[in-house]
């Protein structure tokens, strides 16, 4: 199962971690966990290059442990409502995306929210 943490402070999303396998397929046909790395991919190129704003990320195989944070998202550390707006909005996004999947694969994933300042 992959467990799917999403990081809120002030009600503005601004981060997630993921971890664990899904379980879904074998290793390399896991067709659940392409869709979670390429959604991943897809925050960290949209923030980095769209909206031209630093986002954290690391990435550890060996304990199947994915962060993904962007102070960009929060007023505290951007003064341009417009990029805090777009880089929340794409970690909502992301969140909602997921809501929907656990419709059909609430058996592999497991989804919370935790509302804590960006460490």
């Amino acid at each position: 199962m992959t467990k799917i943490t999403f990081f809120r402070s002030g009600g503005v999303f601004y981060g997630f971690e993921e971890t664990g396998h899904t379980g879904y397929g074998e290793s390399g046909e896991d067709t659940l966990c392409a869709a979670l790395s390429a959604m991943t991919m897809l925050i960290v190129n949209a923030i980095e290059v769209a909206y031209s704003s630093r986002v954290d990320y690391t990435v550890d195989e060996g304990a199947t442990r994915i962060v993904v944070k962007s102070k960009a998202a929060l007023p505290e550390f951007c003064d341009d409502a417009m990029i805090r707006y777009a880089v929340s909005g794409i970690f909502m996004a992301y969140y909602c995306q997921i809501c929907d999947m656990l419709e059909d694969y609430y058996d592999f994933l497991e989804v919370e929210i935790v509302d804590r300042n960006y460490e």
